[in-house]
């Protein structure tokens, strides 16, 4: 993997190129009402144009506020330089004169005021305002946190070359907790892979990660143990780059497996575990009860002490156990958060005596994490958020099986479809979202993208634009529209989402899919060349996508996250080529040839179906699924259609 920390990328010039992101707010006052707002993601509360864009000169004063933290200066610097400057000086005088720091400090509302912008009486917890308009600039957050997030604002606000886009903004987040949890099954990831990711969060507003494989034994089978040094070193690393990037790292311990909530040496066992973290750094903590069996003891002391297996005293143990975690050993310790929990029955929203147990003994103010309506459910609506916080007692903090890949239905797939089918209006009744991922680390940033936009700011969230903002930022922010039309077509052929049952959440290849329907229409209807001329671009690009986005996108990590996929779509768009190759032989008359290429496609399709997963990757492995049920069904069906010209004969006329 590539990065822990680096200058960021710069992805806004090139969407503001394209018009991906519907504008937020107003445009400007006379004189700039045609310069399009940028595109900024997640998406502000509210933004709106000032005037023409402010001028970077090559020396730029900045102001900090009492309190500004290393992170954030250096993302002020390192955005300004990328803007142009090359010398940063302190205090005042002529030019451009860039203030940061808190809105509650005199001096930043002030410099706030001037450059144009709103000083609101009151902003929320992570909120900022930002202004930039003439010489000024200014970067006023309500907390700590508010101000890192103005600078990652700042930065998507540059236009161009020595330019920042004159606008003002106040924004903050809808949903408090937003994130990631690595709760998947099989090969965790990578140290540096989860250095690369703490960073891609800071980059797209997300705050919260937290750390749950279920593969490392540490976590779960060997939870009594005390993690090797060498692994202690580097979770502490990764609590460190966590907080450079203004996420919370949250460390999660899951004994339910094997423990006996009744024996206090387990218990003593856990807050010393538990204790060798917080020396690390870390401040939340997670014990997740899921996917364990509730109907049977570890311990005949727990029989004595709760009765006979059942969902109720499971309930009761369970809460027993969270309450002195919360009460022992967070309320025992300064500066942490609330403990987080994932009971047993996460799934559903059905109340039973499990629940009930839970909702009566739970400490209120433990956060209880749901995944939906199933474990990859196809929606989350907010009434089903309601009926779970009626369940749970409490606001329930959603744990989405999206991207995740680590069961059967997904076997061979990444899966790159959009975040979606997650109704506008959760925030209210969430306390937090975070997302499940792929093994693979960077391709799940696809997904993860959209997830980030759509708990800053769910009732403006647009899907499909976030999905394209999404192929921007792999691409590096480069003005290159081939690599992310590239990327949009890869995308495109792993969208499929699947859930436990048979019918998936968000179908295959639905770009492929309508473009192969026109197809067949203008075909039975006589339009053969004109329906092959219409198709053959599609084929060209998916054929080589796959060079060009291992040409062309910055996040190598995702390039070697996606290789055999992209091997194989390769294979298959050669294969769709000559398909279209043969079809407009047979139009010819020429069987001969329309035979070499159907056999040629024919090979080609086979060799893209032994492509497989790579080793030790994923938890199923198998082979790589490409637009299936989509291009390989029109691929088998193409020497079966028709040879002979239709009503308008072989050339259409």
């Amino acid at each position: 993997m590539r990065r822990s920390s680096r200058p960021l990328a710069a992805v806004i010039a090139f969407l503001t190129f394209l018009g991906l992101l519907l504008p937020t707010g107003a445009t400007a006052a006379t004189g700039a009402r045609s310069t399009p707002l940028p595109s900024v993601v997640p998406r502000p509360q509210a933004m709106a144009r000032l005037g023409p864009d402010v001028r970077v000169p090559a020396e730029v004063r900045v102001v900090y506020g009492d309190g500004v933290d290393r992170p954030t200066r250096e993302l002020v610097a390192a955005v300004l330089r990328r803007a142009g400057a090359k010398r940063l000086r302190g205090g005042s005088g002529p030019g451009l004169t860039v203030t940061v720091g808190r809105l509650a400090e005199a001096r930043v509302a002030k410099a706030l005021r001037s450059a144009g912008g709103r000083a609101p009486g009151e902003l929320p917890a992570q909120g900022y305002a930002l202004a930039a308009r003439g010489s000024a600039v200014a970067l006023a957050g309500a907390d700590a946190d508010g101000t890192y997030y103005a600078a990652q604002t700042l930065r998507q606000l540059v236009t161009g070359a020595r330019r920042i886009a004159s606008v003002s903004v106040v924004d903050h987040p809808l949903m408090p907790l937003r994130g990631v949890i690595e709760g998947f099954y099989g090969s965790p990831w990578t140290h540096a892979e989860r250095m690369d990711q703490l960073a891609f969060y800071g980059d797209v507003k997300m705050n919260t990660y937290i750390y749950a494989p279920k593969d490392d034994p540490y976590h779960r089978e060997k939870w009594r143990e005390p993690y090797p040094a060498d692994r202690l070193a580097q979770l502490g690393e990764l609590v460190r780059q966590a907080t450079a990037h203004h996420v919370r790292f949250t460390f999660a311990l899951s004994p339910g497996n094997s423990l006996c909530y009744s024996d206090p040496a387990e218990f003593t066992a856990l807050r010393t575990k538990l204790g060798a973290m917080y020396d690390l750094g870390v401040r939340s903590f997670s014990v997740p009860l899921d996917d364990i069996s509730y109907t049977r003891w570890n311990c005949d002391a727990d029989r004595a002490a709760y009765g006979e297996p059942s969902r109720r005293a499971a309930g009761e143990a369970q809460a027993d156990l969270l309450n002195r975690v919360q009460k022992e050993f967070l309320d025992a310790r300064e500066g942490t958060a609330p403990l987080q929990t994932v009971p047993t029955e996460y799934g559903d929203v059905t109340d039973t005596a499990y629940k009930q147990a839970l909702r009566e003994r739970l400490d209120p103010r433990v956060e209880v994490m749901w995944t939906g309506t199933d474990v990859v459910p196809p929606r989350i609506t907010v009434a089903d958020a309601a009926r779970a916080a009626a369940v749970w007692g409490r606001k329930v903090f959603v744990w989405d099986n999206y991207p995740v890949n680590d069961y059967g239905q997904a076997e061979g797939r990444l899966l790159l479809a959009p975040y979606d089918a997650r109704e506008a209006g959760l925030h209210q009744q969430l306390s937090g979202l975070v997302l499940n991922p792929m093994n693979q680390a960077a391709a799940s940033k696809v997904a993860l993208f959209g997830g980030a936009a759509f708990a800053w700011n769910d009732t403006a969230y647009d899907p499909d634009r976030t999905w394209r903002a999404a192929a921007a930022y792999l691409a590096g922010g480069e003005q290159d529209a081939a690599t992310v039309s590239a990327l949009l077509s890869f995308f495109d052929t792993q969208h499929l989402a699947p859930t436990f049952g048979a019918e998936p959440w968000q179908p295959q290849a639905p770009e492929l899919a309508a473009r192969l329907a026109r197809f067949g229409t203008d075909w039975d209807a006589g339009r053969r060349r004109a329906a092959l001329a219409a198709l053959r671009p599609l084929a060209a690009r998916l054929a080589t996508a796959p060079a060009t986005i291992q040409a062309g996108v910055a996040d190598r990590g995702f390039v070697a996250d996606c290789a055999p996929w992209l091997d194989a779509l390769a294979l298959w768009g050669r294969a769709f080529e000559r398909t279209l190759d043969a079809l407009g032989a047979r139009l010819d008359g020429d069987t001969r040839k329309a035979e070499r290429w159907f056999a040629e496609a024919s090979s080609l399709a086979g060799q893209a179906g032994r492509i497989r997963t790579i080793p030790g990757e994923t938890r199923p492995e198998g082979p790589v699924r490409v637009a299936d049920g989509v291009l390989d069904t029109f691929l088998a069906a193409a020497p079966g259609l028709g040879g002979s010209p239709g009503r308008g004969g072989g050339s259409d006329g």
